[in-house]
């Protein structure tokens, strides 16, 4: 049944980083990792893609060390993310008397009241993405399902519609970028509703929750309650911001401003030591400098106080503010500053925790695809699988893993980025992920800590195989696993359960695109 299942791949493009990751559904429901690429974004602002020669450099790495990681990979398209300032939502009501009052409701009075919101006035230069059904109406019945609606009797039917637009200029640009890497864009999405799907689970669907995906350049918000998604936000400011005000307000470098607040960032001012101190070394020469672990958790806590007040905003425009039940989900790479969650409840009144995209990743993946930053990656897959499932648009993947084997490891990237880097495979490991994998820690009390370059083994072979999948034997094991699977699928389906659910129905992004894939001869 697994060699069945088609090879999804999902391209986050990033502000700080782009990762490609390939993955591929086993036969218990759970998504096993094929490949897996990683690249320092360039050309990207706040989720946006400013120069596209940089941004087309980046994807490139990305993509080479996702198959190099699994040599048998041949990726020709990929689920892209889009994300953004430029993103907007806005509600929408539809009505539709119908033909025959008859004949019960079916499929294609969904799909025609879905394509009346096409009609929606949106501004100039602007394009919808995806309109998200939310409650329909029979008659004077309210509140019901699209499973419920159909096979109901009735006059006239009605639903509320969430709608998410994009700037056409933006969404082309990403189109444009991936086009000319040689691939093919299977589709765009949300990427708050990617993020969304990987670090759910059925109960925070039914309680209701807010994913707050802290990224580079945005944070992204999903909103869910009573079983549905109820409202969608870009909030355009994130990480680079934090690294921003730490090298401005410190007057140290950006690469010793990102390294502060990975290594030594708190989220949480009063957690930090008033007399624990960081030191710099000195540039060409100069002394060394002191900086207060104190004012770092300061700057720190201010930017994030500001996004958790922009949650706020959005969540009490919808009148959500004390309903969330299942509270905030704190996702993204931003989500793993210390004390987040604590700062996170204290400010909101809301329960808070990370989400961590491992509820659908089979067992034996690599442990750094379990950390937040790569939650839109695999929500992206999942996005993929769901067309897959529903048959949407007939699928075909054009993606291929020509012969599976155990021997080949995720090293093998590293070794391709550093040729096209011109670089050891050292300083790419260095370079990547020094930085990135700092565990907070304060220093001890009158303590200075110097900050240098580190070499960790976060990628050497500790018993970890890529490929290993678990094997289940008893059929009480079986039956746990297909209804965790079943329920699961149902998450996904609810999730990304917009206008794409017309299976014979083809929406174009990308039109008057002209872009031909480089030549890479």
């Amino acid at each position: 049944m697994q060699k069945e299942n088609p090879v999804i791949v999902g391209l986050d493009i990033g502000t700080t980083k782009i990762a490609a990751i390939a993955g591929r559904k086993n036969e218990y429901g759970k998504l096993e990792i094929l490949g897996f690429g990683k690249a320092d974004s360039s050309g990207v602002n706040h989720g946006m893609v400013l120069n596209i020669e940089e941004c087309i450099r980046s994807i490139n790495i990305a993509l080479e060390g996702c198959m190099a990681s699994n040599p048998n990979l041949n990726i020709r398209e990929v689920y892209v993310g889009i994300a953004g300032h430029h993103i907007k939502s806005i509600q929408s009501r539809g009505d539709r008397v119908l033909a025959n009052i008859e004949e019960e409701i079916r499929q294609e009075d969904i799909d025609a009241l879905l394509k009346d919101q096409y009609k929606t006035y949106i501004p100039t230069g602007d394009q919808i993405i995806d309109i998200i059904p939310q409650d329909f109406t029979v008659d004077t019945l309210s509140g019901l399902t699209i499973q419920e609606v159909i096979g109901m009797s009735g006059i006239k039917i009605g639903a509320n519609f969430h709608i998410v637009t994009g700037d056409k200029s933006a969404i082309k640009n990403i189109h444009r970028c991936v086009t000319r890497s040689g691939l093919n864009t299977k589709d765009l999405v949300l990427q708050p509703l990617a993020s969304a799907a990987a670090v759910m689970c059925p109960e925070d669907f039914e309680a209701g929750v807010a994913i707050v995906d802290i990224g580079g350049g945005t944070t992204d918000l999903a909103v869910f309650h009573d079983g549905m998604l109820k409202h969608t936000a870009v909030i355009p400011i994130a990480g680079v911001n934090i690294t921003n005000d730490i090298r401005q307000g410190l007057g140290v470098l950006r690469t010793q401003a990102e390294q502060m607040k990975i290594q030594f960032g708190t989220a949480l001012a009063e957690e930090a030591k008033s007399n624990a101190f960081i030191t710099i070394p000195g540039l060409r020469g100069q002394m060394p400098k002191e900086i207060s672990a104190k004012n770092l958790a300061n700057i720190i806590q201010a930017r994030m106080d500001e996004i958790i007040e922009y949650v706020m905003y959005h969540l009490k425009q919808i009148n959500l503010q004390y309903e969330l039940k299942g509270g905030i989900i704190l996702t993204g790479g931003g989500s793993q500053l210390k004390y987040l969650p604590q700062l996170t409840e204290l400010r909101t009144g809301l329960s808070a925790r990370i989400g961590l995209p491992n509820e659908h990743l089979a067992s034996g993946h690599h442990t750094e695809l379990t950390q937040p930053m790569y939650a839109t990656c695999i929500g992206l897959i999942l996005r993929g699988y769901d067309d897959y499932e529903s048959n949407r648009l007939r699928f075909i993947s054009n993606n291929r893993e020509e012969s599976f084997s155990n021997s080949e490891n995720i090293q093998g990237s590293f070794d391709t980025t550093a040729r096209a880097e011109g670089m050891s495979t050292e300083e790419i490991l260095q370079k990547e992920f020094g930085e990135s994998t700092f565990k907070p820690t304060m220093p001890f009390e009158n303590e200075s800590i110097v900050i240098n370059p580190i070499i960790n083994d976060t990628y050497s072979n500790n018993g970890s195989d890529l490929f290993h999948q678990p094997q289940v034997n008893t059929t009480e094991e079986r039956l746990m696993n297909e209804g965790k699977s079943k329920k699961r699928t149902e998450l996904i389906k609810k999730v990304f359960g917009t206008v794409k659910g017309m299976k014979d129905t083809v929406i174009f992004w990308f039109e008057n695109i002209e872009d031909e894939p480089l030549d890479k001869a």
